[in-house]
């Protein structure tokens, strides 16, 4: 379904449950709200469950130009203002994790609870050169040449080697996302410093990172746990960027039972 917020029409799903919580499960970059697939079961036992395509990826508006994190949080309370939901429970995982930080330090009173996953607070300087090799190549060529190496670093080599559903499903999506979308993220991305005001975050917070994670390895997560008071931190084994996918059953033992709680 689709929705007007902040000035773009935002792909949505919603699962509703009476009397429960909402769950809002937002995706890294280069994917879409399918990318939760191995969560929807066990979460709608329990929660309402909203997942959303990012602007610029699966089918949320993707208007050219540099985007910005401001910009991707203004867009996630908009949409639920235009859903008319107030407070939620927060599952994002790389940039959806980033978008999460800028709500919490932004937008506090409309969390219940925070999970970060396989995600970080800083971009470093020295990786800004990859991110604009990325961004070139993409506006060179598409989406086809970036797609191997990213799975490469989304997935551990066993896994690729089995060639799950998974990744077949997230290669997919990963090709269909537009140019203009990946390059409007990217820059947003490049942009993140959020590390040093994270001692300012109270909402209950929950930090999951795959063990062999290259993108947004343990120690980033390590220093968004170390910048959260109370937080806590759950290493997966045997899972790298998408952690979610590779290890949901792990994945999922670490995030209802975290969930459950904060909605009490």
């Amino acid at each position: 379904m689709h929705i007007k917020a902040n000035g773009i029409r935002i792909n949505y799903e919603l699962s509703p449950r009476p009397d429960a919580a909402t769950v809002v499960l937002s995706h890294s970059l280069g994917s879409s709200l399918a990318m939760w697939d191995p969560q929807m079961e066990v979460l709608r036992t329990h929660f309402s469950v909203l997942r959303y395509d990012t602007r610029g990826h699966g089918g949320t508006d993707a208007p050219p130009g540099d985007y910005t994190l401001d910009q991707l949080v203004t867009d996630a309370v908009g949409l639920l203002d235009a859903l008319g939901i107030d407070r939620v429970h927060w599952v994002g995982l790389s940039m959806g994790g980033m978008i999460a930080q800028g709500l919490a330090l932004q937008h506090a009173d409309r969390l219940q609870s925070l999970v970060l996953c396989d995600t970080a607070a800083r971009i470093p300087s020295e990786a800004q050169p990859v991110w604009q090799e990325r961004i070139d190549a993409a506006r060179r060529n598409g989406m086809q040449p970036l797609a191997q190496p990213t799975l490469e670093r989304w997935f551990t080599p066993a896994y690729l080697a089995e060639n799950p559903p998974g990744v077949a499903l997230i290669r997919r999506h990963f090709l269909a996302t537009p140019v203009a979308g990946y390059i409007g993220c990217s820059q947003a991305i490049r942009g993140l410093d959020y590390l040093e005001q994270l001692p300012a975050v109270r909402t209950p917070t929950l930090i999951i990172v795959g063990e062999e994670d290259l993108g947004t390895p343990v120690a980033a997560a390590e220093a968004i746990h170390r910048q959260i008071k109370g937080s806590q931190l759950v290493v997966i084994p045997s899972a790298a960027h998408l952690s979610n996918v590779e290890q949901a059953e792990a994945f999922n033992r670490a995030l209802i039972p975290f969930l459950l709680d904060a909605a009490d």
